[in-house]
């Protein structure tokens, strides 16, 4: 159950006693934040409990304050919880609605805010966030890591036509494909650790751009809030007015989520043309398609198209992202409120297709017989017969010249590779000899592949092994 706010009340924003008036109501609808933010409670509150444990180890909160709040301050979260917390639209944000309702239950909540801005304070919420988002997403990627390797598991013996320029071009198990997909999610993988190291370090003391003149344990609130490193040790911003600014570890996020969105586009188009009547090499499970409102014989790979069309979205916010930041002066300024939805839909949109992809690939089958014939194609193995001649002692590039006109031979003659005669392979060169033909036994030109890396049939069991024992 969504814990959003649900209001169409026009917010008033509170100001301070700077102002003699509340701004415009057109103004205060236009600056508002509580209708996106308000996502970054918990963590708000994470931050709250630590910050006031602080205040109190250095004597601005007594024993009995501290208690109150902290018991304010879980109340809070448990009505956000059970959707039963009244947000305020005219509060403008997340971190206002929440001090403001504490300081309305507990009267020494007014203490909290003591040496703390919201420039400091929403800079560490959308690290927690963010933090949570990483982990949760590399978990994923490691449940879509797991399904591709299963299917590569239970289609182990299945060999299709690998393509370039989307023309077939060399044999290749079923499963050296999927692993190729295993690979780039482990890179992604990697980094999303990268951006968790980046941004796991704590801004809170910052204040609003030049710290405080209270004597902060910055490094103890930095403890409480996990900001540590492998040691134990805690990670605190070195710069007040860096640590207001940085937005870097989003855009580092929002760059790794586009290449995900990336890899996941062109996994989708893989399995939009291996579920195509043309290719007919996988099917997938009802539940995962859709039909035509029109033609009712189509079954149509919707969340794969779906998650290839989203990747767009999830581009487009890494490019808005690089635009909001490249002007700003130092440190905060206002224009920073629009990173959060940008980030929030990277990370939703993302973590969605994740998950939607190994679904998808979970209930869907591979038809091994069409597999085979496509994979039967001698053509395929027009590489090794040239490979056949360099053993004979023939230059590579004359090679590929001699097996160039076999292959013209051949279609001139109507006729596939595998069933051109020794006695007209030899007409073409007197390399080849009486067991040229054996070159076009699939099996063991399968067998033939032993390089690390290649899809021969020893290399991708072992392959697969591995990946299986790394994603236990």
């Amino acid at each position: 159950m969504s814990t959003k706010p649900r209001s169409t009340k026009a917010p008033v924003v509170s100001r301070s006693g700077r102002f003699a008036a509340g701004p415009a109501a057109d103004v205060a609808a236009f600056s508002e934040s509580i209708s996106f933010d308000w996502r970054l409670w918990r963590h708000d509150l994470l931050g709250s409990m630590a910050h006031a444990t602080m205040l109190q180890k250095i004597g601005v909160l007594s024993k009995a304050e501290l208690k109150a709040i902290l018991r304010g301050l879980d109340a809070i979260g448990r009505e956000i919880a059970a959707v039963k917390f009244p947000w305020k639209p005219e509060l403008e944000d997340v971190h206002m609605n929440l001090e403001a309702e504490l300081t309305r239950r507990v009267p020494a909540g007014a203490k909290l805010h003591t040496a703390r801005s919201r420039n400091d304070q929403v800079a560490l919420d959308v690290r927690l966030w963010l933090r949570d988002e990483l982990r949760a997403l590399a978990g994923e990627l490691r449940d879509l890591q797991r399904v591709l390797v299963s299917l590569g598991l239970h289609n182990a013996d299945v060999i299709i036509p690998g393509y370039t320029h989307l023309q077939r071009a060399q044999p290749v198990y079923f499963a050296h494909h999927l692993l190729a997909y295993v690979e780039m999610f482990s890179r992604d993988t990697g980094r999303l650790f990268d951006c968790h190291e980046r941004t796991n370090v704590c801004p809170l003391g910052s204040g609003a751009l030049a710290g405080s003149t209270m004597p902060l344990d910055r490094e103890l609130v930095a403890r409480l809030l996990h900001f540590v490193d492998e040691k134990g040790r805690p990670r605190v911003t070195q710069n007040s007015m860096d640590a207001v600014s940085d937005r870097d570890f989003v855009v580092e996020f929002a760059a790794a989520a586009a290449l995900i969105a990336v890899h996941l586009s062109r996994l989708a188009e893989d399995v939009i043309l291996w579920a195509s009547a043309e290719f007919n090499f996988i099917k997938i499970a009802d539940a995962y398609t859709t039909g035509s409102s029109l033609m009712p014989q189509k079954k149509n790979p919707d969340v794969a198209e779906l998650t290839r069309g989203k990747s767009a979205r999830v581009i487009g916010n890494l490019v808005s992202l690089l635009t909001l930041l490249k002007g700003l002066p130092m440190t905060y300024n206002r224009d920073l409120q629009e990173d959060k939805e940008r980030l929030f839909d990277t990370a939703d949109t993302v973590r969605a297709c994740v998950r939607l992809m190994a679904a998808m690939l979970n209930h869907t089958t591979v038809k091994a017989d069409v597999c085979r014939a496509a994979a039967s194609d001698p053509q395929l193995l027009a590489t090794d017969l040239a490979d056949y001649l360099v053993k004979q002692g023939l230059p590579f590039r004359q090679a590929h010249h001699v097996v160039g006109a076999v292959v013209a031979f051949a279609e001139k003659a109507g006729r596939p590779l595998n069933q051109v005669s020794v006695a007209e392979f030899q007409k073409i060169s007197p390399k080849f000899g009486p067991d040229v033909r054996t070159v076009f036994d699939l099996k063991r030109a399968m067998q033939r592949r032993t390089l690390t890396g290649a899809p021969g049939t020893s290399e991708v069991k072992k392959q697969l092994a591995r990946w299986k024992n790394l994603l236990r």
